[in-house]
């Protein structure tokens, strides 16, 4: 018998017939396994319908690998595939082999508008637990891996969209998930999907209840590795009797933001409060007329507290922590971005009444995105309503934000500390405070979140993007590492 089984879901394109013809001709592959209604005959001997639920149903994979008496399945995830290079299967299969994997994946070439663009993966890690982590398009199992982890977790019945992301995450229990550093297919793409609209695909509203499914799947997961922490463990703040020049602050880091920085401070000057407050601005060595907007300001209003600091090697993370330590910070620190604005004059109030109550140790409101003009853009206002108390802080480990604006109590706060980067600063600080603190979730609009060219993950290459994706990817292998520890009482 010939070592591979191919299953791919059909779809409705003139190049699905030319990706099952080219599979089938494959020496390697035993059968190809069509997932779906196609009627289609097929010449090939190989080629086979399944019919029945989509493949990332828990009752299509038992399909499947009931199906299977190959030692290896191919699943073709997203099946635009135009060719694939020389040997790629054999190059899949000794890689698997080499490495005792129960999982091998690939880099791959992206053809768009006649543009061949190579498309580089990044490695997977413990913290890669992302339903939507990017393996491109297809992925090589060995079914006997497969059978022994199913045999000790078991799957998910029931599942509609994730039972393919929950096979995932239990091979990844005991055994390695291994990418191959090199171009082994081409993928055709008809148009370019927006960067937004990916980046906030988890928090539309329509993908409510997939995302409901992503974070049982998750949450089983986490109690498997012993990193699920229970909701009654979390911890009230304590109260300090620190001394602190006003109520609250609100802190603006920044550099070089010429072009919205006085509309930020002057969003934040408009606050209205019965408690006195001031404005942060950390100004990290503009070069461009940053600096003078900020000075001119601050001659007029007292309440602006323009740092700027001794140092120059400081991410948005470490302009954070100047303004936390600064002898001019609140009780409470609340975020505002040089290019966003409040959208209500009543936000600090509503996020430091939150926490002045004691029960939290970071708030976090909602906001609408909006283009450079202010004018809202999809999906628009985001309230992230797939919180919730019991269970936000472990589902936090699965997504790549949990919203803003962003309120901190800054006694606990400086004890913490922000990473010294420009980017996953404000994730890494959540996670920190989750693993032990509650979170308070306000679902007003608070905040106009811009969407310009000047964004840190504007217009982002293949391998700026992978850079940001993987220091998350970290964020989150660390993060779990302390919350298993945590949870053996070891921490």
């Amino acid at each position: 018998m010939k070592p591979i089984t191919a299953v791919v879901p059909f779809y409705p394109d003139k190049l699905f017939d030319r990706l099952i013809i080219n599979l089938s001709s494959f020496p390697l592959i035993e059968r190809v396994l069509i997932i779906g209604q196609y009627s289609k005959p097929f010449n090939a001997y190989k080629v086979e319908v399944l019919s029945g639920e989509p493949i990332h149903s828990t009752n299509t994979l038992i399909k499947i690998l009931q199906e299977v008496k190959t030692d290896f399945l191919l699943i073709v995830l997203k099946p635009q595939i135009i060719y694939f290079e020389s040997e790629a299967l054999e190059k899949l299969l000794k890689c698997t082999k080499d490495h005792r994997g129960a999982m091998v994946y690939s880099d791959f070439y992206e053809e768009l508008n006649d543009k061949k663009i190579y498309v580089p993966l990044n490695d997977y890690q413990i913290g890669s637990v992302r339903d939507d982590f990017e393996f491109g398009n297809i992925i090589l199992l060995s079914t006997a891996e497969i059978k022994k982890t199913l045999k000790k977790y078991g799957l998910l019945l029931g599942l509609r969209w994730g039972s393919i992301y929950d096979l995932r995450l239990k091979l990844s229990i005991e055994n390695p998930i291994i990418h191959l550093n090199e171009p082994l297919y081409t993928v055709v793409k008809n148009h370019e999907e927006p960067f937004i609209k990916k980046l906030y695909s988890y928090v539309d509203p329509k993908n409510l209840k997939i995302q409901k499914e992503m974070e049982f799947i998750f949450t089983e997961y986490l109690k498997k590795i012993g990193a699920y922490i229970p909701h009654y463990i979390l911890k009230k703040v304590e109260k300090t009797n620190d001394n602190f020049p006003v109520e609250a602050s609100i802190i603006i880091p920044v550099k070089d933001r010429q072009e919205t920085i006085s509309d930020a401070i002057r969003s934040a000057l408009s606050q209205q409060a019965d408690f006195p407050f001031n404005v942060i601005v950390v100004n990290n060595h503009s070069k461009d007329e940053t600096t003078s907007i900020v000075s001119r300001l601050a001659k007029k209003d007292s309440r602006i507290k323009h740092i700027i600091p001794i140092r120059d090697d400081l991410g948005i993370g470490g302009c954070w922590n100047e303004a936390l330590n600064s002898i001019y910070c609140g009780r409470y620190a609340i975020q505002l971005d040089s290019d966003d604005l409040y959208s209500t004059p009543h936000t600090l109030k509503k996020m430091v009444n939150m926490l002045s109550n004691g029960e939290f140790a970071m708030v976090i409101g909602s906001y609408t995105l909006v283009d450079s003009n202010l004018k809202e853009i999809p999906p628009g206002f985001i309230d992230h309503r797939e919180w919730t108390d019991e269970n936000g802080h472990n589902n936090a480990l699965r997504i790549n934000g949990l919203g803003a604006p962003r309120g901190f109590n800054t006694a606990l706060i400086r004890k913490i500390g922000f990473l010294n980067v420009s980017y996953g600063e404000d994730y890494a600080i959540a996670l920190r405070i989750s693993r032990e603190f509650k979170i308070g979730r306000i679902y007003e609009n608070l905040y106009l979140c811009r969407r310009w060219t000047g964004n840190s993950d504007s217009n982002l290459s293949h391998k700026d993007l992978n850079q940001k994706n993987a220091f998350k990817d970290l964020i989150r292998t660390e993060e779990i590492s302390f919350r298993q520890r945590l949870i053996k009482g070891i921490i």
